[in-house]
């Protein structure tokens, strides 16, 4: 009786795990593959919920449904006008048919590596068919600069072709060749382009080389300047200066003449006037002449002993 119950519980034990293993969940994320002995069979499974296949014989693969991440190497590349850079790129990808994308390549480290091949092969061809200008460029736009500073970039090359362009080629091409793979490449980007270090030391010395030019030029523009405003300064000041001493002349001989001429006039009135301008004008000069201390020994014909012995 222990026995039959025993085996019982190991036959509805069995059925169980049996029942349960027959069940999968798919997430809405993800997709799936039924195999029987290593071979799909059925129909891809899309739809998220409960799924069902034959216990022990058939197994699952799951795929991600979502967008993929591609992350090239940077890797050094010789461009058509034999420049050596370094391309650093990335694409997004996805699992479009995941039976074809199983039967190809089996998983996705396959398809990643089959990826490498593909974009990296398409980048090198792409970038050695065109000119380091074509690849770094992506329009014809004018440079925002003042012609003075950089007036070489007048005539700047134009490109014809431009980054942009060249980045959908490379994706053309390979989605061309992923074409049978179950698999899309729905982007593709350089997502950094640099000279190798030899190239770029070259570079940054010429670029400083270029600053200091532009630096130098700045420098004497503003010395010639700055010596045409003192020359200008100078020859206004003396300017101003000449003209005011000449009005400064002008205005005393003005004066000079004006009191003069009241002198000539007051002496003309009468000879009681003449009398008195004569004794001002000797006392005046006394006043210039003498101070306190001055001894002074006049003629007895003179107009001042004269008028000083009228005094007394």
């Amino acid at each position: 009786m222990n026995t039959r119950r025993i085996l019982l519980l190991v036959a509805g034990i069995v059925i169980l795990t049996l029942a349960f293993s027959s069940i999968f969940v798919l997430e809405e994320t993800h997709q799936a593959i039924v195999t029987q002995f290593g071979k799909p069979v059925g129909k891809t499974r899309t739809e998220p919920g409960l799924h069902y296949k034959i216990p022990i014989i058939q197994k699952v693969q799951f795929f991600d449904k979502r967008y993929l991440e591609w992350d090239g190497d940077a890797n050094q590349v010789p461009t058509k006008d034999k420049k050596f850079i370094f391309v650093d790129t990335y694409a997004r990808w996805q699992i479009t048919n995941p039976l074809q994308f199983f039967i190809r390549l089996r998983d996705e480290r396959s398809g990643q590596s089959r990826l490498d091949d593909i974009l990296d092969g398409e980048t090198r061809n792409a970038v050695a068919s065109h000119d380091l200008l074509d690849i770094v460029r992506s329009s014809n736009r004018d440079p925002e600069i003042s012609d003075e500073v950089m007036e070489d970039l007048e005539n700047l090359d134009k490109i014809s072709v431009g980054r942009a362009r060249i980045e959908a080629l490379i994706l053309k091409r390979a989605n061309e060749r992923t074409s049978d793979l179950g698999v899309q490449i729905l982007d593709f980007r350089f997502k950094r382009m640099n000279y190798v270090d030899e190239v770029r030391d070259r570079v940054y010395d010429r670029m400083k080389s270029e600053r200091n030019r532009i630096a130098d030029q700045f420098r004497s523009e503003g010395q010639g300047e700055a010596s045409k405003i003192q020359g200008n300064k100078e020859r206004d000041l003396a300017k101003i200066q000449s003209e005011a001493t000449r009005e400064a002349e002008v205005i005393q001989g003005r004066a000079d003449a004006q009191a003069t001429s009241i002198y000539a006039s007051a002496y003309n009135k009468n000879a009681q006037a003449r009398e008195l301008y004569s004794f001002l004008r000797s006392m005046e000069a006394l006043e210039n002449s003498v101070d306190t201390k001055t001894s002074v020994i006049i003629s007895s014909d003179s107009e001042l002993y004269k008028y000083l012995k009228k005094s007394n």
